[in-house]
Parts: C-alpha cells; sequence; structure tokens
C-alpha cells in the first residue's frame, strides 16, 4: 500500500534526476525534460528537446527574471554606497572649510589680543618715560638756577674747579659747566672741557637759542654728550645779572634704567606667547625689528623675514596668509605711532585640534552613512519585493506580456471620449502545431507573437496575454498612424521564422473608440472579438483547415 502512495513520487524523483543529468552536459544534442500543460503555462505532459532550447525556452519564461531584479537592486545598493561615500566627502570638505574658518577667526581674535595687548604697553611705557623726562627736566633746571644762585652769591668759587666739584657733589649733578655770553665754556668742575662751544657738535648745538634769548632756561633729553658720548642730561640758565650761563650735567641713571626696562626688546620678549605665535615690533620708518620673541630677528630688516610690507594688510581688520622661516603663518599688522607690531600664528597650531574634529566627525559620517545605507539597502529591498510581486502578478510568465489580471485593471481606466484603438488578436494554427510538433512548438508560436507585437505597439501601448493564444492591443498613441503600425506588424509576422515552426499566422480586429457612440468599453471588446473571428474565419477558409 506504501508503495502505491510512493510510485508517483518516485517517478517524479526519476524524471528529475534524469533531466538534472541531462542538463548537466554541455552537448548541444543531449535532451532534458520539460512540462508543460494543454494550454502552454505549465509543465505536467514531458518530451524531449535540446538543452540549448530548454535554456531558451526558460528565458522566454522569465526564470532569469528575479536575477534581473537582483542586478536592479545591486545596482541601488551600489549608488545609495556611492551617494553615502560622495556625502562624507562633501560633509569633510565642508567641515574643512568651516574649520579654516573658525581657526582663521580664532587667530584674528588671538592676534588682536596679542596687538593690543603689546600696543597698551608700548604707549604705557612711552607715556610713562615722557613723564618721568618732563619731571626730571624741571628738576634738572632747578638745579641749574640753585647752582647759578650759589655761583652769584660766592664770586669766589666761579673759577675754583675744587669747589665747583664739591657744590655739583651737594647738588647731587655730575657736571657743572659756566658759558661766556660768546657760548664758549670757561670755567666748570671738569677742566678737559674747557674750550667747547655751542658749535662744538649737535648734542652742543641744540642750547644755541640760549644766546639769543638770556630768559630762556633749556633741558636737553637724554642725549649722548659730544666729548664722550655719555648718555646724560644738561639743564642750562643765564645767571641773575645775565653774564654767563651755568649748566648741569646728570646722568640719569634711573631714568636710564627705566628706559633699558621699558625698551621694546625687553617688552616684547616678555610677552607670553603660545608655541607656533609670534610677535614682531619694528621702525615705522626704517622697517628694523626692534622687539621680537625670537630674538635672532632683532636688527633685520622685514623684508629679510618675508614680511614685506606689499605682502600684508596693514588695516588690523583681516589677517593675511605669509611663510615665514617656511612656515604658512597667519599674519595680522597693527601701525602705532612709531611702531609696526606684527602677530603671526603658524596654522600648524590648530592643525592637531582640526584633525581630531575632522576625524571625530568623520567617524560619526561613516556610522551614520553605514545606517542610512542599511535603512536605504532595507527600503530599497521591501520596494523591491514589492515592484517583483506587483510585476508578477501583472505580467505573463510565458510571454513578459501583461497578464488578464493587468487587463482586467486598466480596462476600467478607458475612456470612450478619449482617442484609442482596442485590437483583439489570436493566433492561427496553433491547436495544429501543438498536435504535430508538441507544445514547445505552440510556446514558440505564442512567445514569437507576443514578440512581434511587442517590437509593433510596444512603443504605442499595451500588450496583454488574456488567454492561451488570445491577446489584446490597446494603442493609446500616436492613433493617427495606426495603418503604419499594423503594416509594421504584418511584416514582423510575415518575416518570422522558428526552430520548431517555419512561419505562424495572426488573425485580429481593430475598433477605434471614435468610431461611433459607444455604450461601454465592454462593447468596444466585443466588436473587435467579431471582427477577429471574421479575420480567423477567413484565414481558415483561405487555407483549407484549422
Amino acid at each position: 500500500m506504501l508503495i502505491i502512495y510512493l510510485l508517483p513520487f518516485i517517478k517524479f524523483h526519476t524524471i528529475y534526476s534524469r533531466r538534472k543529468s541531462l542538463l548537466s552536459r554541455k552537448e548541444t544534442t543531449s535532451s532534458a525534460f520539460l512540462f508543460y500543460t494543454k494550454n502552454n503555462t505549465f509543465p505536467f505532459e514531458t518530451f524531449f528537446i535540446p538543452d540549448q532550447i530548454y535554456k531558451m525556452e526558460l528565458k522566454k519564461r522569465g526564470k532569469l527574471h528575479y536575477g534581473e531584479h537582483n542586478k536592479k537592486e545591486s545596482m541601488k545598493k551600489r549608488k545609495v554606497v556611492i551617494l553615502s561615500i560622495a556625502i562624507i566627502v562633501i560633509a569633510l570638505l565642508l567641515e574643512e572649510n568651516i574649520l579654516k574658518y573658525v581657526n582663521d577667526k580664532n587667530a584674528y581674535r588671538t592676534s588682536k589680543v596679542l596687538l593690543d595687548r603689546v600696543i597698551t604697553v608700548l604707549d604705557k611705557n612711552d607715556k610713562s618715560k615722557a613723564e618721568l623726562i618732563e619731571s626730571l627736566k624741571d628738576d634738572y633746571i632747578v638745579r641749574a638756577e640753585a647752582v647759578s644762585y650759589i655761583i652769584d652769591a660766592k664770586p669766589e668759587v666761579e673759577y675754583d674747579v675744587d669747589e665747583l666739584q664739591k657744590i655739583a657733589k651737594l647738588m647731587a649733578i655730575d657736571e657743572i659747566h659756566l658759558f661766556n655770553e660768546q657760548g664758549y665754556i670757561y670755567s666748570g668742575s671738569l677742566p678737559k672741557y674747557f674750550g667747547y662751544s655751542f658749535n662744538s657738535g649737535a648734542q652742543m648745538g641744540y642750547f644755541k637759542p640760549m644766546l639769543e634769548n638770556k630768559s630762556l632756561t633749556m633741558c636737553q633729553d637724554v642725549t649722548p654728550n659730544t666729548s664722550e658720548s655719555k648718555e646724560m642730561m644738561y639743564a642750562i640758565t643765564w645767571n641773575e645779572d645775565g653774564t654767563k650761563m651755568i649748566q648741569v650735567g646728570i646722568e640719569p641713571k634711573r631714568l636710564l634704567k627705566e628706559m633699558k626696562q621699558n625698551a621694546v626688546s625687553s617688552v616684547v620678549a616678555g610677552m607670553p606667547v603660545y608655541k607656533g605665535m609670534e610677535i614682531v615690533v619694528a621702525d615705522e620708518d626704517t622697517q628694523v625689528i626692534e622687539g621680537a620673541t625670537d630674538s635672532d630677528k632683532i636688527g633685520k630688516n622685514l623684508d629679510e623675514i618675508g614680511m614685506s610690507l606689499d605682502n600684508l594688510c596693514v588695516d588690523d581688520a583681516s589677517a593675511t596668509h605669509i611663510r615665514v622661516d617656511g612656515k604658512r603663518c597667519r599674519c595680522m599688522v597693527r601701525q602705532d605711532d612709531k611702531y609696526l607690531v606684527i602677530v603671526t600664528v603658524e596654522d600648524a597650531f590648530y592643525l592637531q585640534g582640526s584633525i581630531i574634529a575632522i576625524f571625530i566627525v568623520g567617524a560619526y559620517l561613516v556610522l551614520a552613512s553605514c545606517c542610512i545605507t542599511y535603512m536605504f539597502s532595507k527600503i530599497l529591498k521591501e520596494r523591491l519585493e514589492k515592484e517583483k510581486l506587483i510585476y508578477t502578478s501583472n505580467t505573463d510568465e510565458l510571454t513578459r506580456c501583461f497578464n488578464r489580471r493587468a487587463y482586467e485593471n486598466d480596462i476600467n481606466l478607458l475612456k470612450l471620449s478619449d482617442s484609442w484603438i482596442y485590437m483583439s488578436m489570436d493566433l492561427n494554427g496553433l491547436k495544429r502545431a501543438n498536435d504535430s510538433y508538441g507544445h514547445a512548438a505552440g510556446d514558440e508560436l505564442i512567445c514569437a507573437a507576443a514578440d512581434c507585437m511587442k517590437n509593433s505597439f510596444n512603443e504605442y501601448g499595451k500588450i496583454y496575454r488574456v488567454g492561451g493564444d488570445e491577446f489584446v492591443v490597446i494603442i493609446t498613441e500616436k492613433t493617427e498612424q495606426f495603418e503604419d503600425i499594423r503594416h509594421s506588424f504584418d511584416v514582423h509576422v510575415a518575416n518570422w521564422s522558428g526552430e520548431f515552426v517555419d512561419s505562424m499566422s495572426v488573425s485580429y480586429g481593430w475598433v477605434f473608440s471614435t468610431e461611433r457612440n459607444w455604450n461601454s468599453v465592454y462593447e468596444v471588446s466585443k466588436a473587435a472579438d467579431k471582427r477577429m473571428y471574421e479575420s480567423k474565419e477567413r484565414f481558415y477558409n483561405e487555407s483549407g483547415g484549422r
């Protein structure tokens, strides 16, 4: 009893094994089992055909359609990946530009702070120096007047060098010089200067106005003296009766010390800067560097270190990119009363932070892109599966034309007010081909008819297989060219020749939606069917058989 139940399965397994074995062979003459129904749609009946024909039939039946879908899906996934990579690259480039903008702004702000700080210190020092000099001048003039009073009170000390030296020590001054009305030194605490006059040099010549106005008192800024080039300050006044001038000379040690401390080089050297930053202070007129955080640059010209003013923007409003010592820097310049203050920031100063930021953002973008790619792939897969399902449900498996289901859906959308053509088509002699050559021949005829229809009508409308050898073509485009379109179909059919059958014939009838006022699309289809059957009847009458 069990054997009886198993016999169909054993038979099927045997047939399948033989088919598989035969298909594995590479000879073109080998045979394989194909299964067909009486209406040429699904396998049941068996017969032998060559492997190549089998593969051709598989292709015709759309067995490779799923491979096409997979290829399509793979291409879409590839596009998503390429798009993700493009987004990452664009995002990184955008981030780079943003970081450059931010770094430029940071460099600008940092440079501006340093510029303001240096300018403030220099201005403060200059102001402090000027105030100190003015106070010293007043003090030294008072001392000169005091010495003049002492000499007028004690005329005997006028030519006494020792006494004058004592007075100088008492008044805390370094030198006393007595000038006659012609501007010559005739006495004083230092005999070596006797004979010098206002004409002895630029330093002495400063006091020439005293000869013109006996009411004047003058005090000189810190200046190297004519004899020894010592840094000195000299104050001079006329005595009370206007017969001589008394000059006192003082070495302003406090002032010199403060000037040394407040020198541009000292100020700049003491400025706190980060590694990769540099401050340079140059004379406005000569462009010689007087102070720099890199002391090796002091004394050099700006052009020598690559800071030519021709390449810099001296407006304190923007940063300029230059190369200093072979390093690319952002540079800002501020012009003070006497100085050019320059601050440079190496691009490498922000490089590490930029690299870390780019790495973090890049990693985030890669992760986000992977997630997006995965989601898109999933969506695309679901979409393709849906499209595949819709395609399969609306497509005839054998011919790849639209099936009856699609026909029923589309026919209800047609409007009688529009211009379209309904064609009912049917193969002639299909039963005879099936009976004579097998259902492979019948399938060949059906597929060939479908191919001829596609070649002629696809551009202008839709093709439906509504039965075994029954087709419907609905033309919606360029209906005025119908005769040419129909002629093209006739030529394709007439020129066709197959593996099993040498020729084929197709009967068809057509109806224009504009022929008359139809009550329904169904009425149009019935009229087309009627005309198709009249054509078919004429064919059989002329050929003498069915």
